[in-house]
């Protein structure tokens, strides 16, 4: 345990106040957790991430302006040090893997937060992984299964930049806004939109969105 702090400090990320306020008190009835900074979004929690005095930062998968993937991936490049939890609804093995591929030392489901949340940071300061009790079974099994296919491990054929983009074009924002939003210039945002089209092999903004809905990116 030796360089584990006696008090973790933590960034609490998510864009529902309520949620927020839930995950606050289960974290800070332990002696060893504290949240010292909060962000209602993907962008604020990378800013906050990179300039708070913070242990460990725990991301919604899906947040406005950047998704929970961005901003661990972006944090995991600029702060290698700090701990990563992620925090989604979705039992799903493509978002499972996202994560960890992210950066993600862990996965927590939001319906068992009260159950696993504290377990999940205490192992994470460790250094040791943490998966909620049924992805463990999943991961095993697609691995496997993956084996006897002589396939690959699934994996994300889009970058989290441009699941950025993805987002907010689902959201209906221009190439200018979306520029705005991420600090690149209009015409990198055109090049990730024609990659994201030719990737997907989807022709146009509708088919873009219905993409972005099913992947949970956006609420219909």
């Amino acid at each position: 345990m030796s360089g584990t702090p006696l008090v973790t400090r933590i960034l609490l990320a998510d864009d529902h106040a309520l949620v927020r306020r839930g995950l606050r008190l289960v974290l800070e009835a332990e002696p060893d957790l504290r949240v010292v900074a909060e962000a209602g979004d993907g962008a604020e929690a990378v800013e906050k991430g990179l300039h708070e005095d913070v242990d460990l930062a725990i991301l919604d998968e899906a947040m406005p302006r950047r998704t929970g993937l961005s901003a661990a991936a972006e944090l995991a490049r600029q702060r290698p040090a700090l701990k990563i939890l992620m925090l989604s609804m979705h039992d799903s093995e493509q978002y499972l893997f996202e994560a960890l591929k992210a950066g993600a030392s862990g996965y927590v489901l939001k319906s068992g937060a009260d159950r696993d949340l504290v377990e999940a940071c205490r192992a994470a300061m460790r250094g040791e992984p943490f998966l909620y009790p049924a992805a463990v079974a999943t991961l095993i099994r697609d691995v496997l299964e993956r084996a006897r296919a002589g396939g690959d491990v699934l994996a994300d054929p889009l970058t989290p930049r441009e699941l950025d983009v993805l987002k907010l074009i689902a959201e209906a924002h221009t190439s200018e806004q979306i520029a705005s939003i991420l600090h690149i210039s209009p015409r990198t945002v055109d090049r990730h939109r024609e990659n994201l089209l030719g990737k997907l092999g989807m022709r146009d903004r509708v088919e873009l969105t219905r993409y972005a809905i099913r992947r949970g990116l956006v609420e219909p």
